[in-house]
């Protein structure tokens, strides 16, 4: 079932700059998509839906967006780079032991995915209807979270004595977003937190075989 929608901006005159009227409803736009994708799938989702969702005009959408791909893209990226701001700052300053910061890092990013079940679908799942646009990025986000988690754990000398650090680094982040995307495609984001001790063990192991 179609949701209402978000509050359309008010009619007339009203005391909102160009600037925050753009904003508001650039910002509609990409929450609309992100949630009607979620709902009916890329494929399935029109141009005409997500006006409906944000409460714009056919006219606004294409102010902002050439078509429905470069409105996902633009969303996809958004989402992306706001969830790794929040690993990054969950992380912690320098100087911690790195399993500490991972361990931050990935209780930051599954409680992230399990608050914005919307947000997990429509990007973890939906985005391989997009084309190889979207696989390409993704595969760039990917790698920028495999640098993310390589930095943490390099402060640690058992990591750096492994044949090929950063490789395991590619292999963690890999074997994390499966698990990650399995539950999200069976609609169990609220069993997403609780991967951080499996996860963290099987890192251990990595690190530290004879454990």
């Amino acid at each position: 079932m179609d949701s209402p929608g978000y509050d359309a901006l008010p009619r007339g005159r009203h005391h909102l700059t160009r600037e925050q009227v753009v904003a508001s409803q650039r910002y509609r736009l990409l929450q609309g998509i992100t949630e009607v994708v979620a709902e009916k799938g890329y494929l399935r989702t029109s141009v005409a839906d997500v006006l409906k969702r944000a409460r714009v005009s056919r006219e606004t959408f294409y102010e902002h967006f050439s078509d429905k791909q470069e409105c996902f893209l633009t969303a996809f990226e958004e989402n992306a780079e706001l969830l790794l701001e929040v690993v990054e700052r969950a992380a912690g300053p320098a100087g911690e032991p790195g399993l500490t910061r991972l361990e931050r890092t990935l209780v930051a990013y599954l409680e992230g995915l399990a608050g914005d079940p919307a947000g997990a679908r429509t990007f973890l799942l939906e985005v391989y209807a997009v084309g190889p646009p979207a696989a390409a990025r993704r595969f760039q986000i990917q790698r920028r979270f495999v640098e993310l988690i390589n930095g943490l754990l390099r402060d640690d000398d058992r990591w750096l004595r492994l044949p090929d650090p950063e490789f395991a680094s590619r292999m963690v982040v890999g074997g994390v977003a499966a698990l990650v995307t399995g539950l999200v495609a069976q609609g169990d984001h609220a069993a997403l937190p609780a991967l951080r001790e499996p996860i963290m063990a099987h890192v251990r192991t990595l690190i530290d075989p004879a454990r």
